[in-house]
């Protein structure tokens, strides 16, 4: 267990290594949820729009569940009972890597809250859209999600990795129970959609992608250090 955690924390350096003012920006941007609302009012305006507000809440309630799933799962069981720093608060790392801001996250890292619902969230989308593009975007996202936590010094490789399968076993239990609903109701339950509503799909996410993209190289341009984006956001030390 000891060179299992050192390998760990010897991959989470060398991440965590790479770094700059822009970057600073980006990830601060990626990592908080709120960043991603375009993307996720447009996904459920196109949904509704296409299926009507029924199917559209019972695709907001699936991904509740999971998020729901994942997160009590990850935070009140798991990092409690397995009590592993993060490396943002291990003593033996803090003078060492790079953080943004002063954000060091909550004390215990493993699972990654963060993993678990964003690929909770992916893998259960691309289980209900049942298309090859659409899913490796969604999986591309969740990773973009996760590269930022290494990146803002707050998991472990192993985190995130463990934060993942807990996602993909969240949204595999609540997909399961839309299954067992569709065969008792197809009318509520049948949320199929085409190839040309998810290309649709697939535009909203890079929209959002290239809005933070640009909002950070904004930031970066008009501010000489890195805490201009977390300062706005009101991402502090905590």
């Amino acid at each position: 267990m000891d060179t299992l955690q050192q390998f760990d924390a010897n991959i989470f350096t060398s991440i965590n290594g790479w770094h700059a003012l822009y970057f600073d920006n980006l990830m601060v941007l990626v990592t908080v949820v709120a960043t991603w609302l375009p993307m996720i009012l447009m996904l459920l305006y196109m949904i509704c729009r296409k299926k009507g507000w029924r199917k559209m809440l019972v695709v907001l309630l699936a991904v509740g569940l999971v998020i729901l799933i994942a997160d009590q799962v990850s935070a009140s069981i798991i990092k409690p009972a397995v009590a592993r720093l993060r490396p943002s608060r291990n003593p033996d790392l803090q003078a060492t890597i790079h953080t943004v801001n002063g954000y060091i996250g909550g004390m215990y890292g493993f699972v990654s809250s963060h993993a678990a619902n964003c690929f909770g969230i992916a893998i259960l989308l691309a289980f209900i859209f049942k298309n090859r593009a659409f899913t490796w975007f969604m999986i591309a996202w969740a990773s973009l999600m996760c590269y930022s936590r290494l990146y803002l010094g707050v998991h472990y490789p192993g985190d995130i990795v463990c934060g993942a399968i807990l996602g993909v076993v969240a949204a595999w239990i609540v997909y399961s129970i839309l299954k067992l609903l569709k065969k008792k109701n197809e009318q509520w339950f049948d949320i199929s959609f085409t190839q040309s509503e998810t290309r649709q799909m697939i535009y909203a996410l890079i929209a959002n992608v290239a809005l933070l993209a640009l909002i950070a190289a904004i930031m970066t341009l008009l501010f000489e250090h890195s805490t201009a984006i977390p300062d706005l956001l009101g991402i502090h030390k905590r």
